[in-house]
This record gives C-alpha cells, sequence and structure tokens, in this order.
C-alpha cells in the first residue's frame, strides 16, 4: 500500500513541477495599489491587463462608498447561515429580482460563488438517466460539475453545431425507453479564445431535438448586447436560454454570482442546490454592493461604450500588426504566438521588467503543445496611451521571439 501524498515527491503535475521557479512571478504574483488600468508589481508601475474589470466598477467612488457604509453597518456577519434556514433578508430578494428584470427572465437565484454555483446546479439538474451534451472548450467549472454527473455525458467540437447535432443523436438515442432527459450546455462568451457561444443556431436545435439549454455567461453579462444584458440579448435568443448563469466577479467587480430561468426551475433549484443549502448566505455588504453595481451597469451605458473603444483599438491594432488573435468578437483579446514553456516564461519576464507590460500567459496543458497565447483584457479604464505602449510592445518582444533570442531555460528570479 503506497502513501497517497507519495507521489507529490516525484510529481507536482504539468504546471507544479515548476513550482518552484514560479511562485511570486509566474504563479501567484501580487499586484499593488488600486485596481486599475496600471498597477505596481514588485514596486514597479505595469499597464495591466489581466483583470477582468470590463466596466472599470471595481474602484468606482460610488461602489466603494456603498461597499464601506455597508460593512460598517452590517459588518461581514450578516445575515448569518443558509439561505434556507436564517440567511435571507429583503436584500437578497430584492437583488435576485433586479437580475431577473435585466436579464429577462420570470426569476434569478443567488449563488455564493460562481464556480461552486455551476458545480452543483449541474449535479442538482441531471440524475444518472439524463444526458449531458457540452461544448469542448467549457468552463473548468462545467467540467467539474460534469465529473459529478453519475450518468453519461458526450461532448461536441468547440462552436461546433454540426457535431452539437450528432450528440443530440445520441443522446436521443441512448435516453429512448427511459425517464432520461438531455442538458446542453455552452458559453455565451468562451474565456480563452473569445467566441461568442453560437447560442441561438444551438437553440434552434430545439425545434428538432428535446433538450434543455444551459449557458454560462460569466463574460458576456455586462458586455455584450444592447444595454448589457448578454449573450442572450446579442443574439436576441433569451427565450430559448431555459437557464441562464454568470458571476459577479467581471463586469460586477464583486463576489458571488447568479442564476436566471423560469421560476418552477429555479424552485427547484433553490430547495436542491446543495452549495447554497448548506452554505452561509451572501454577506450584506457583498449583496448591497452588488446592488449599487447592477445599477451602474445599467444606467451608464457609456461605461460599456468606453469598454468597446478600446476594445476596437486594441484588437485593430493587433491586427494591422500582423498578429493572430484568432476569431474573437467579443472583449477577450488572445494574441498566438509560437513557442514553448521556456519562450513563454522568458517573454513574460521581458515584457515585465522592460516594458512595463503585465498580461496573463497561457501555454501547455491548456492550449497545444508549441503555441503561447497571450490574454489580455481590455477595460473602460484603459488608455489610448496604454494600447500605444502595449502594441510597441508586442512589436518588440516577437521580433525577439522570431530572432530566436529567449535563453531556453527557466529564468533566474532575481529580488
Amino acid at each position: 500500500m503506497a502513501d497517497i501524498f507519495a507521489k507529490f515527491e516525484k510529481h507536482l503535475g504539468p504546471i507544479g513541477d515548476y513550482a518552484e521557479k514560479a511562485p511570486g512571478y509566474f504563479a501567484f504574483p501580487k499586484l499593488e495599489g488600486e485596481i486599475a488600468n496600471r498597477m505596481k508589481f514588485r514596486g514597479v508601475e505595469k499597464i495591466c491587463w489581466s483583470l477582468n474589470n470590463y466596466l472599470g466598477l471595481a474602484n468606482h467612488p460610488e461602489v466603494r462608498k456603498v461597499d464601506a457604509e455597508a460593512a460598517a453597518q452590517y459588518g461581514l456577519a450578516a445575515p448569518m447561515g443558509a439561505r434556507m434556514m436564517s440567511g435571507n433578508s429583503d436584500q437578497h430578494d430584492l437583488l435576485e429580482q433586479q437580475l431577473a428584470e435585466f436579464i429577462g427572465k420570470e426569476d434569478a437565484m443567488l449563488l455564493n460563488y460562481g464556480y461552486q454555483g455551476m458545480v452543483s446546479a449541474i449535479d442538482a439538474l441531471c440524475s444518472r438517466h439524463d444526458v449531458i451534451v457540452y461544448d469542448a472548450e467549457s468552463h473548468a467549472c462545467i467540467i467539474d460539475g460534469l465529473r459529478l454527473h453519475p450518468g453519461h455525458r458526450y461532448v461536441f467540437r468547440h462552436n461546433d453545431v454540426a457535431d452539437c447535432e450528432k450528440q443530440l443523436q445520441r443522446a436521443t438515442e441512448l435516453i429512448k425507453g427511459t425517464s432520461g432527459g438531455i442538458l446542453v450546455i455552452t458559453e455565451g462568451v468562451f474565456g480563452m479564445s473569445g467566441n461568442q457561444g453560437r447560442i441561438a443556431e444551438i437553440a434552434a436545435l430545439k425545434k428538432d431535438y428535446d433538450f434543455r439549454l444551459y449557458v454560462d455567461d460569466a463574460h458576456g453579462f455586462g458586455t455584450m448586447g444592447k444595454t448589457g444584458a448578454g449573450i442572450g440579448q446579442e443574439q436576441n435568443c433569451i427565450a430559448d436560454i431555459d437557464i441562464y448563469f454568470s458571476t459577479f466577479a467581471k463586469s460586477m467587480a464583486s463576489i458571488g454570482g447568479f442564476l436566471a430561468a423560469d421560476k418552477k426551475i429555479l424552485t427547484y433549484l433553490r430547495y436542491n442546490t446543495r452549495s447554497q443549502v448548506f452554505a452561509k448566505s451572501l454577506p450584506m455588504p457583498i449583496v448591497l454592493g452588488n446592488l449599487k453595481r447592477l445599477e451602474l451597469l445599467r444606467t451608464h451605458p457609456e461605461y460599456r461604450e468606453k469598454l468597446w473603444h478600446n476594445v476596437h483599438r486594441l484588437q485593430n491594432g493587433l491586427r494591422e500588426r500582423g498578429f493572430d488573435i484568432g476569431t474573437t468578437n467579443t472583449p477577450v483579446t488572445p494574441v498566438f504566438l509560437a513557442g514553448g514553456l521556456f519562450d513563454a516564461t522568458q517573454l513574460t519576464l521581458d515584457m515585465r521588467e522592460h516594458y512595463n507590460i503585465f498580461c496573463s500567459v497561457v501555454v501547455y496543458p491548456v492550449i497545444p503543445k508549441g503555441q503561447i497565447m497571450l490574454r489580455l483584457i481590455p477595460t473602460a479604464v484603459h488608455t489610448d496611451q496604454d494600447i500605444d505602449e502595449t502594441l510597441a510592445a508586442f512589436n518588440a518582444v516577437r521580433s525577439k521571439l522570431e530572432r530566436k533570442e529567449y535563453p531556453q531555460e527557466m529564468p533566474v528570479l532575481v529580488g
């Protein structure tokens, strides 16, 4: 019999194996100061492209005022207990009501955290007789929810509607003569590629197949659609989305998440979603802060307009300079380069130390070997100068990468 911890001595995982050289720089970096377009890293100001503060609400003065006043009035304890038992309030109900109205659904249900909420909702929705059909590039919270599912699941190629239909055919055949149903799960905006999910096209398959559609719109809420109401508004298909999910951690710059759906669906989920039934409800300062954030999101279209000005300026600038940014049609801006792990770390070091650019770098196993992806998240608080400096820096590091100037070893960090 082996010690369950013994394997850690030999292998910490594909990224964890570099743990000794990564902490504080490539992994678990510490940004300092107010959340903004420019923050300090290791004491030096950097242009920051790694925060999902899409609308710039993180340090909005009205948000900070409500957050502070609510914390002073209620503390972080109130209300105590799970929502079902003793942790409910009029403010929790009001936030749900306003979210439902904004999205265009009958009802909404708060979640303590987006990630755990997604995992637990999938667990509550699907029995062993049900089949889940899902996009291959679904977020980790969806994948972890699928791991809890005791029944069958079929994956379709990313944004491939024809393959989705093929998996629906398989699922339909499998559940014939059983009590099972089919749940299709996909995303409104994919957080790595920036592609919009083909929600309206998948929903159109309902005319030939019997299934329910669950959409994770974490990156679409607040950014997509005429009023920021998300991918359903953007693609004019909210009525076809049976369960709409988003988190407060991006456009709302906060904590928690929500589901929006018909009342009967959410009545079931309120009594059966284990991460909510058995966990303390959202603290009052978070709820009141989210009410203010939602108000600003709804009443200040200029924040979203500024976001999209910056999105177009950044993405058009990258394309004009010959960078591969994939097929993004949302604010998420990936930049694909050829290279391996050592190239990625050396390039990241170069950008941070010599060009004062801080952005997220993604390598295998998240993307295929031989590729580097730099992910930029433009926000409403970035400036034209931020974008121009970043474009110049990207030109410079690409030239170094193409000339193979970066050492093929992990950088030695000083300080």
